[in-house]
């Protein structure tokens, strides 16, 4: 037996590729074209349905794929807000020394920018109310650490895996589940021991669907907590009573008669979509999105040669369909750019994107943290028109 995943080590030397780059490699060495240069560019193809926007992510992966080999990088910043058939990311060097990673490098940047860019879109559906990640056991545990990372990045309030202090320096979110509950047959005593063992900075969140009805439950779970019941989770969207804006109506009602209006957090989880959070942000305060983002429309990115190098001089050169030259992306504002050829000034935007990273494969300047990285999605969210909701 084993895990059927990639280590490291197999990653940055190339093994985890398709086989065609091997062949392909083999083949140029032998007709000795191991010095022809290239530009390569990615570039996104259709955004998914709906989607005016996406959110790139996953560029320090890249970076550290790339990293010590002899290429220089050219980048949008992590975590820009990007259109479609928008370049993103330019490399230079000899195609023998790129080949075998445009798998992982696609890999990398496709799944990031997918997971970043749903992770986003609900929170700009949200905004103001606290949306949290709990899509971890919807996915292989060997990507965890990149899911929590994407998910926040992409502007979530909070990411549950236990380990993010360490990867992403984010103390983790999380509640309860039922499992507790059932494993003492009761909730009232669940909850109790929730708030006796735990540590005070854990908001006591009860979970209050597991036997009985919500607002009743809500009701025992002030009785049990006072003043330190910081919210109530209901974790049932498709409810057996079905409509849940209602329940939550009905328990914020409740609430109000108890002397608690405003002061008991309604967090809602288990299957939330984005029609969900529209639908929900007016009474909720706070949600648990879990499958949506784990498993998000794919943001399609393509990998193509659009320059060669001939006699020292820079030559736009590509496959049809797929528009010659590299290009750098000028910024006016959010969502509103002008894309030039490389060694060309642009018109009307002054802010170059298209910054260079690697320098024969050397970082050239310094990586922003996973909290800056999400703080610069959240001002352009703001910025960014209303979406509808998929």
């Amino acid at each position: 037996m084993r895990f059927y995943i990639a280590s490291e080590e197999d990653i940055l030397s190339g093994k985890i590729t398709d086989i065609y780059f091997i062949r392909t490699k083999k083949i140029i060495a032998a007709k000795h074209l191991e010095d022809v240069r290239v530009r390569m560019e990615i570039h996104t193809g259709s955004l998914p349905e709906k989607y005016s926007w996406a959110v790139y992510a996953g560029l320090e992966e890249a970076l550290k794929l790339l990293e010590g080999k002899p290429l220089n990088v050219y980048s949008l910043p992590e975590g820009t807000l990007i259109k479609d058939n928008f370049p993103v990311m330019v490399i230079e060097g000899r195609y023998y020394d790129i080949c075998e990673y445009e798998t992982p490098l696609l890999g990398i940047l496709r799944h990031y920018t997918s997971v970043t860019s749903r992770a986003a879109r609900f929170k700009k559906l949200a905004m103001d109310k606290v949306i949290l990640y709990f899509g971890l056991r919807g996915a292989h545990p060997a990507i965890a650490p990149m899911l929590d990372r994407a998910a926040y990045i992409g502007g979530l309030d909070g990411v549950s895996g236990a380990f993010n202090e360490e990867t992403i320096g984010v103390k983790p979110s999380g509640t309860m589940p039922h499992a507790l509950i059932l494993v003492f047959g009761d909730e009232v005593e669940a909850w109790k021991a929730y708030d006796e063992v735990l540590d005070k900075s854990v908001p006591r969140i009860a979970l209050i669907d597991t036997f009985n009805d919500e607002r009743f439950a809500a009701v025992k779970a002030v009785e049990a907590l006072g003043d330190k019941l910081y919210g109530i989770r209901l974790d049932t969207p498709r409810s057996r009573r079905g409509n849940m804006k209602a329940i939550i109506k009905e328990i914020l009602w409740t609430l109000k008669l108890m002397g608690k209006e405003g002061k008991v957090k309604i967090v809602v989880s288990g299957g939330v979509g984005e029609k969900a959070i529209a639908e929900l942000r007016d009474v909720a305060d706070a949600f648990g999105v879990g499958t949506a983002i784990t498993y998000p429309p794919s943001v399609d990115m393509s990998m193509d040669i659009v320059e060669i190098e001939r006699n020292g001089e820079w030559i736009p050169y590509s496959k049809r369909g797929k528009d010659p030259g590299a290009k750098k992306v000028f910024r006016c504002g959010t969502l509103d750019y002008e894309v030039v050829r490389f060694g060309t000034q642009p018109e009307r935007c002054h802010e170059d994107l298209m910054i260079k990273w690697l320098d024969n494969g050397r970082l050239v300047r310094e990586l922003p943290s996973p909290q800056e990285i999400r703080d610069y999605v959240l001002k352009q969210l703001r910025e960014a028109p209303d979406i509808e909701p998929r």
